[in-house]
């Protein structure tokens, strides 16, 4: 592959590596770094004139400090004559800050305090949930009624704005937790998915998977949970909400899982608070076995302690978050490797073949 440069980074150089030698190539050589005064530094070694240039940044870590970088590399290679700047983000950073998921989210300790709580509670007691304010708060419930409503700001859409600022021509994004971000942009935007890592990782991974159930844990995740099922020919079943009456709701079970094992299926693991939810609901109907498959495994704050002590035998994420360090706290870790695909990806956007047909023929990497 000529005149191309793959530059990386300081979000997850180790994908960036392992994407790098599935193409047969280098790494081209950045020094990335901080002044004194702690501003990003981006110094480009070699030549970017009239190439075609990829930037792998995932959008984990330190992530603010690591967006500033992404900025200032697009920035360098479009004042170095680049030909064209390709962005890679297998997260892309702030994609969860729509204005009806923030008011979801709630200060760190409070999720865990409220996950624990609902764990430590007696197996034997009703399968619906228990209420209190974390139960209500991530169903989307308010204590206060009336008053002035919140507004909140749209970061994901700054920060594709502030892309396109910088110079970048074309974006890949895997998995957006809110795909209408995709919509903002006026650059070319391909929204890649990792069900083909996802599917093939289940069928080599889980020893009696043709008997499972897929689960989605909210009514926003059933379209990518039905896709599942309808490539492995498999059962499907949705936790959803139910209204108890007396302005009360709690979580209920659609589907029969009773006996069989369940696999839970999510974009994101962020606080632990829907996968500690929806394994206490599954093992409370009788699942044999509780799998958890997530595209992005953030894991802050109480997360990995909320899987450790949750019904749930393995967690599976793909590398689009660096996992060495949080396999190291939780044995239940397993890791999807999202490398091959990428770099297929970027050898067909490099040649201008077709990136669906990976998608719609179910490739196996």
């Amino acid at each position: 592959m000529k005149n191309i440069v793959l530059l990386t980074g300081s979000s997850h150089p180790k994908l960036a590596k392992k994407i790098s030698e599935t193409l047969g190539m280098e790494l081209s050589e950045c020094k990335l770094g901080k002044f004194s005064n702690q501003e990003t530094s981006v110094e480009i070694k070699s030549s970017v004139r009239e190439k075609h240039v990829y930037i792998i940044q995932s959008g984990c870590g330190r992530v603010n400090d690591n967006l500033i970088e992404l900025f200032i590399l697009i920035q360098a290679c479009r004042m170095g004559s680049a030909k064209r700047i390709t962005v890679v983000t297998p997260l892309f950073p702030y994609s969860r800050q729509s204005e009806k998921s923030q008011r979801k989210r709630l200060p760190q300790h409070q999720i865990g305090s409220e996950i624990m709580n609902s764990l430590a509670q007696n197996s034997e007691s009703s399968p619906t949930m228990p209420q209190g304010v974390f139960a209500q708060s991530f169903m989307g419930m308010s204590s206060a009624e009336g008053g002035y409503r919140e507004w909140c700001a749209r970061a994901g859409t700054l920060v594709s704005n502030l892309l396109q600022a910088a110079g970048a021509d074309h974006l890949i994004a895997m998995d957006l937790h809110d795909p209408q971000y995709q919509g903002f942009f006026q650059i070319p935007v391909d929204l890649i998915y990792a069900e083909p890592c996802i599917t093939q990782w289940i069928r080599s991974e889980i020893p009696n998977w043709r008997q499972a159930v897929v689960v989605s844990p909210d009514a926003g995740g059933a379209k990518r949970a039905t896709s599942i099922c309808n490539k492995l020919n498999l059962d499907f079943a949705l936790i959803h909400k139910e209204d108890l009456g007396n302005t009360k709701e709690s979580m209920g079970l659609v589907g029969e899982v009773n006996g069989r094992p369940a696999i839970i299926l999510d974009d994101m693991i962020d606080s632990g608070s829907t996968i500690g939810l929806a394994s206490e609901i599954l093992k409370r109907h009788g699942a044999s076995e509780i799998f958890a498959i997530a595209v992005h495994g953030v894991f802050s704050g109480p997360a990995l302690e909320i899987i450790n002590k949750s019904p749930v035998n393995v967690v599976a994420c793909t590398n689009t978050v660096p996992q060495e360090d949080f396999r190291k706290l939780c044995p239940k870790l397993r890791t999807i490797d999202i490398a091959p695909m990428l770099a297929e990806i970027i050898r067909r956007t490099f040649y201008g073949e077709s990136v669906t047909q990976l998608f719609v023929h179910d490739e196996q990497f």
